[in-house]
């Protein structure tokens, strides 16, 4: 079980744990190929991967909001995500928006008497749902009238990345004032602007190395963006675990925690990545 903090301050800050560095570097080499893959391959396998990532985002929802009874809030979440997943990949976007607000309306009214915020149970369809639905419209979706949309999926991975990556090595290295220590004791101004710089030199980078049609320039603000979705998202996790008390939001994964813990940025920034997409389909380049 996930360890709690109290509510009336902020949990200490920690030194990066070296000692599991092999274990999350081994966790990374098995989960990174098959999510590049699957992205890569798109159709059915994307699919399954994602309403995999679904149902699990959910069971951990579940676990950090309705830890008493966190069976029925994480079923309902998943239904109602799962729900605007499949309608987006039958290529019904209006639908699939349509059913995030009445899958968050229902998951509220199941959640009633076994979650203490049943509001809560509604968030968690409104959080998880806009980022699967982009994830499926930016890689499956016909309305890419180029048909790019495994390279729209890669530079948003290499973009999300290179935040990460830039942000830990640069703030490891610099250190210097925090960035929000109220929720993120650890994250510092240093690591933010390494991160940025990191993730705007993966998108002009995937620009010059493949056909993504973006110009040097756009492609570099793009993964700028990215870059500052994906810090946004981090952040937002952190805000939300402050809230709820605990310290990670699962253990699905060994040496990084749960999967929310690893997907916070990506959710951020693949809606980021969707509206570009969208502006670049009416014309922008």
């Amino acid at each position: 079980m996930a360890r709690s903090w109290p509510m009336t301050s902020s949990p200490p800050a920690k030194r990066f744990d070296w000692s599991n560095l092999g274990l999350r570097i081994a966790s990374a080499v098995v989960i990174a190929p098959a999510a590049v893959g699957a992205a890569w391959l798109g159709g059915w396998p994307y699919l399954v991967l994602i309403a995999i990532g679904v149902a699990l985002l959910a069971l951990e929802w579940g676990g950090m909001t309705a830890p008493v009874a966190p069976t029925r809030v994480s079923a309902a979440v998943t239904v109602a995500v799962l729900g605007a997943v499949f309608l987006t990949y039958l290529e019904q976007p209006q639908l699939a928006w349509l059913a995030v607000g009445l899958g968050a309306a229902a998951a509220a009214l199941i959640a009633r008497g076994v979650a203490e915020r049943p509001a809560d149970a509604a968030f968690g369809v409104i959080y998880i749902a806009p980022a699967a639905i982009c994830l499926i419209w930016l890689r499956d979706s016909h309305e890419i009238r180029s048909h790019q949309g495994h390279w729209w999926m890669m530079t948003l991975f290499a973009a999300t990345w290179a935040a990460d990556i830039g942000a830990f090595a640069v703030g490891s290295l610099l250190k210097g004032p925090k960035l929000w220590p109220r929720f993120s004791p650890n994250k510092t101004w240093s690591g933010f602007v390494g991160g940025l710089a990191a993730s705007a030199l993966a998108g002009f980078a995937m620009a010059a190395l493949s056909v993504f049609q973006l110009n040097l320039a756009a492609a570099a603000f793009v993964g700028l963006c990215v870059g500052l979705a994906t810090m946004a998202g981090d952040l937002w996790e952190s805000a939300l675990k402050r809230r709820f008390g605990v310290k990670d939001s699962g253990d699905l994964i060994p040496g990084h925690g749960g999967l929310l813990d690893r997907v916070d940025g990506l959710m951020f920034a693949v809606v980021v990545m969707a509206l570009v997409r969208l502006a670049n389909i009416w014309g922008w380049h």
